[in-house]
């Protein structure tokens, strides 16, 4: 398959993904998406087009985004570049969802998936072609049956691709979403990886759309099971403030969001994750024995899920 084919093929299934991801949301919430379609403007450091699709305001979904790009630039940005500096400069094409959910109900977890492609082009002209993605998992109250269902999950989408992947991939996932100003994991885990290309260029994608496809499979059970859990005003205070941690680590460490600004990204549909509220407060320490205390305790540490 040439190389625009499969760049074609490619787009086609992460936009088909997009529309199953936004149709079952909207099926839970009973509100619509809006969905934003934009084209980068001649002149303009990238070129390309996406569809962002964002529904605000909902039933159960305060703020969520789920996003589609696929843009091209003539050079690579330096976030992407860090472990392949041999296509420092290198023209290149980027395409992905991505998506954060933040509930109403501080009792479901927010989550973020992204999955994504990025294709550039080496100095002896061939195409080099790498995957990132997952997904992740942050509670504001802490559930072991929650924590489990979603690992198993992602656990199982990655076995036929070798036994090795989830152990890795949770792993990393561990590592990176790790907020290290504080100390302090995001939230319970999942799957992540990045610059992968090891199982060939089929192969890879073949795994990236087996992460991508159990998005629902993970995350709507918990959504169903925690949804109309009763909560006040105590619940959504904690929740406010956990959520101040995902903003920080969006803002302070996220390499997708730095990719985004650096290559002169879409700044509204890169900062689609950001809740719509957040607080913070000056050493805010549960105390010990409640619910919030046994978030840091009992979940917030790293820990084998499956």
């Amino acid at each position: 398959m040439n190389h625009n084919a499969f760049s074609a093929e490619v787009s086609h299934w992460l936009q088909g993904l997009q529309g199953r991801i936004t149709d079952a949301i909207e099926q839970v919430d009973g509100s619509r998406f809006l969905a934003d379609a934009w084209q980068k403007a001649p002149g303009e450091p990238l070129q390309g087009q996406g569809l962002t699709k964002i529904l605000e305001g909902g039933a159960v979904f305060e703020r969520a985004g789920c996003g589609f790009s696929h843009v091209r630039g003539p050079k690579l940005p330096p976030s992407a570049t860090q472990h392949r500096p041999e296509l420092a400069g290198a023209a290149f094409e980027a395409m992905g969802v991505s998506l954060v959910f933040h509930p109403r109900n501080p009792y479901v977890p927010t989550v973020h998936m992204n999955v994504r492609m990025i294709a550039a082009d080496a100095a002896d002209g061939h195409q080099v072609c790498w995957f990132g993605g997952g997904m992740d998992l942050t509670p504001y109250y802490g559930f072991r049956q929650d924590a489990v269902h979603f690992h198993r999950t992602c656990h199982d989408a990655l076995l036929p691709f070798g036994e090795d992947k989830y152990p890795r991939f949770k792993k990393w996932c561990d590592e990176y979403f790790f907020l290290k100003h504080r100390n302090e994991a995001r939230g319970v885990g999942g799957v992540f990886f990045d610059d992968f290309s090891e199982l060939g260029q089929a192969g890879s994608l073949a795994m990236l759309q087996s992460v991508g496809n159990a998005f629902l499979d993970a995350y709507l059970p918990i959504v169903e099971r925690r949804k109309d859990t009763p909560y006040g005003e105590r619940e959504r205070e904690f929740q406010l403030y956990r959520r101040g941690r995902y903003v920080e680590f969006n803002l302070v460490w996220d390499r997708g969001t730095h990719f985004g600004l650096q290559s002169g990204g879409r700044t509204e549909s890169i900062l689609l994750s950001m809740p719509p509220h957040a607080s913070w407060s000056y050493q805010n320490v549960p105390a010990p024995g409640t619910p919030e205390a046994a978030l840091y305790t009992d979940f917030l540490p790293h820990q084998d899920w499956v």
